[in-house]
């Protein structure tokens, strides 16, 4: 027994060592992403405002006719008297639409963070391969810790941020696999995760040991693995709905005819689109919605075998239910034409920030039958 006690304290400070190198090697990452951004902005990239000025002048040449000039409203009718004789004769109404706000048809993605600079391209394949190695270091980390303490290594918050973090990057190396251009988001997901475990080494850490009776199921395998799984991707869509609010911001001042600042031009002409962003965010979003509705059916069914009851209001109970509501309304005004757009986004951003404060607020600040989770 004392083998087996010793092996198990091992392979927990083993666990510790291999968070620590990740965390080592997430730092040269995001020294490496940044380079890839300074190197990146001496390529000229100013594609989005050619495309915008390109048809803002084919509008004009639009407004004078007024099949065009009705393309101004949203579900406007247009009726067109005609007098002859004497008698005024109202032709058949034309309904006139436009596109969803947010959503400038024509408008080309950016170049990506390398701006087209061949040394900037090195410095963020550069920034990936590292962001790979970092990646099978912090899944060591989880790995041997489920190893030491023999069960699902999301026990507590200190397990829970470090297996939320890594789902998330190995989510982004997934899509860069599948070839998706989300390069983008390496910086602002490097960063994050160093932010992350930071916090779970310095302020969550929590020696290894065993669940108690409540939590020892196999619905902890189920309920937990999917909130992980769920709260990573919704992170990636977050991230990907702010920058689509500051991308679609500057796309406007450029439809406008302003000048936005050197620093802003030369980060955002490199992102996608407005509408790409968005469309990202969506269909992450919209695909994970139905995933958390069964993370909260599995929840309720582990709290009936724990506790007898499958819901009463506890509090991480109440901010899971929340955060479901903030992601359905998301969907719901994505469906409904007066709410696409900034107004779905900030949506999207509200029940993302109901997910952070669900697992650290409520953790942190109320007491539950879910605080034995450990700080």
């Amino acid at each position: 027994m004392d083998i087996a006690v010793a092996a198990n304290e091992s392979l927990a400070e083993f666990s510790n060592l291999l968070i620590k190198s990740a965390m080592a090697v997430y730092a040269l990452a995001f020294v490496a992403h940044i380079v890839e951004w300074v190197f990146g902005s001496r390529s000229k990239v100013a594609r989005t405002a050619a495309a915008l000025t390109a048809r803002g002048a084919q509008g004009a040449g639009r407004a004078e006719n007024p099949e065009s000039a009705g393309e101004k409203g949203a579900g406007k009718v247009s009726v067109t008297v005609r007098t002859s004789g004497g008698t005024e004769v109202l032709e058949r109404p034309r309904v006139v639409t436009r596109s969803a706000p947010g959503r400038r048809v024509g408008v080309p993605d950016g170049p990506g963070a390398a701006g087209g600079d061949e040394q900037g391209d090195l410095y963020g394949r550069i920034a990936v391969s590292l962001t790979v190695l970092a990646f099978l270091l912090h899944f060591g980390a989880v790995l041997t810790r489920a190893l030491s303490v023999q069960r699902a290594p999301w026990g507590n918050m200190y397990e829970f941020s470090t297996a939320f973090s890594m789902v998330a990057v190995g989510a982004y190396l997934a899509f860069l696999v599948a070839r998706k251009n989300i390069r983008w988001i390496g910086l602002p997901l490097v960063t994050t995760v160093l932010l992350d475990l930071g916090l779970a080494i310095v302020v969550f850490y929590t020696e290894s040991d065993q669940l108690v009776p409540a939590l020892d199921s196999y619905w902890m395998w189920i309920h937990v693995s999917l909130a992980i799984v769920c709260g990573a991707l919704f992170y990636l869509g977050a991230v990907s709905t702010l920058l689509y609010l500051f991308r679609d911001r500057y796309e406007a001042k450029l439809e406008a005819g302003g000048r936005p600042g050197a620093i802003a031009t030369s980060v955002l002409e490199r992102l996608p689109s407005s509408a790409s962003l968005d469309g990202f965010a969506y269909r992450i979003n919209a695909a994970v919605f139905p995933f958390w509705t069964f993370t909260i059916i599995a929840g309720a069914i582990w709290a009936e075998n724990a506790w007898g009851r499958y819901w009463g209001w506890d509090p991480k109970e109440t901010w899971s239910f929340i955060t479901w509501v903030g992601y359905a309304a998301y969907l719901h005004a994505r469906a409904t034409a007066g709410w696409k757009g900034r107004r779905a986004a900030y949506l999207a951003l509200i029940a993302f920030l109901c997910f952070l404060f669900n697992y650290y607020g409520v953790n942190i600040f109320f007491d539950g039958l879910h605080s034995y989770g450990g700080v």
